[in-house]
């Protein structure tokens, strides 16, 4: 019954947003159905686009992962897009080591690992800035987001500048035997898809399936009277804020690892502020944002086509993603009220 539920939010959701788009569209004299049909030509019409759309879905997934634990403790984690830079920071960090004598796959294995591992403690910042300092989760992650862009962009025209030259483009690229294996006909790794499968499982297996779920559910819902059955909040919101920080992480590590085989200034790509987005539009439920991120993912790669197509500024897919979003506050909200009447 709860997912027959969910369904119909989400098919509520998706009507009320792309009404209000198409209509929006009308009035400015454009074809809804043309810019879906590009929107789809863009995205899905072709196995070499929807691997694009793959390779969005993948870091997209990892961060709204990590999300969930923070949403659910009852924290915003507005850092994610820092902890992502973090991340790739770290990998790139292990990938550099050419000296190590450890086979490639030995090497990118610890890459990832250092991904989670940075963006993991930058998540612990937050949380201890919180939990200790007594600041805001949300100041305190926009305070580390610039912090840790301005890192990466010493770096890049610093210590790991290229051979020569200091270039904004980003590193050297790794050697080859360092990228990800990607098939023929391929433009995203095969492992990185296996690996957060097997992220989302688990994240879905602790958050609704194990007592630590419960505690994080507790300590979010009510930190006063989950204190009364021996749940520490702080301790739980700092662990929730290491593990979200620790999948954006992840995410960088993917980006870096499998998608740019260097590290750029905009490394990121606005995954960790979408991604919030994406778990908001799920109701912070676990099984819907496998979905919703593949929706996200098929506007951002189709939005490319709009303007080679029909000189359409591609920013229309984040009008998109915008009122899929107000739709969705609104429906939780009405839904809410209605619940509190009874």
């Amino acid at each position: 019954m709860n997912i027959i539920m969910q369904i119909r939010r989400i098919v509520l959701i998706s009507v009320l947003a792309l009404g209000a788009v198409s209509l929006l569209l009308i009035l400015l004299g454009i074809s809804p159905l043309t810019i879906g049909i590009t929107l789809a030509k863009g995205s899905i019409f072709s196995w070499l686009k929807f691997n694009h759309v793959l390779s969005v879905w993948i870091p997209l997934l990892l961060c709204s992962c990590g999300l969930l634990f923070t949403f659910r403790a009852g924290l915003w984690n507005i850092g994610v897009e820092g902890q992502v830079i973090c991340g790739a920071i770290g990998a790139t960090l292990v990938l550099r080591l050419d000296n190590t004598g450890l086979p490639p796959a030995a090497l990118l294995s610890l890459a990832l690992f250092s991904s989670f591992l940075a963006g993991g403690l930058w998540g612990a910042l937050a949380g201890l800035l919180k939990t200790k300092g007594g600041v805001n989760e949300i100041f305190g992650g926009l305070g580390l987001n610039f912090v840790a862009q301005g890192a990466v962009l010493w770096l890049i025209l610093g210590p790991w500048k290229r051979a020569g030259m200091a270039s904004m483009s980003g590193t050297d690229l790794f050697p080859r035997e360092l990228w990800m294996w990607i098939p023929p006909g391929w433009r995203v790794a095969p492992a990185a898809m296996v690996l957060v499968i097997i992220i989302f499982l688990l994240t879905s297996l602790i958050l609704n399936a194990s007592q630590f779920g419960l505690k994080i559910k507790a300590a979010g819902f009510n930190p006063q009277a989950s204190r009364l059955f021996g749940i520490r909040p702080g301790l739980v919101g700092f662990t929730a804020m290491s593990i979200g920080g620790g999948l954006a992480g992840l995410a960088g590590g993917v980006q870096v690892s499998c998608v740019y085989h260097r590290l750029i200034p905009s490394i990121s790509s606005g995954y960790g502020y979408l991604a919030l987005l994406v778990v908001m539009l799920a109701g912070y439920k676990v099984t819907p944002v496998p979905i919703i991120c593949l929706l996200f993912a098929c506007l951002a790669a189709g939005s490319i086509q709009l303007p080679i197509t029909l000189q359409i500024d591609s920013s229309l897919s984040g009008v998109i993603q915008g009122a899929l979003v107000l739709s969705g506050l609104l429906v939780y909200g009405l839904q809410q009220g209605k619940s509190r009447g009874h």
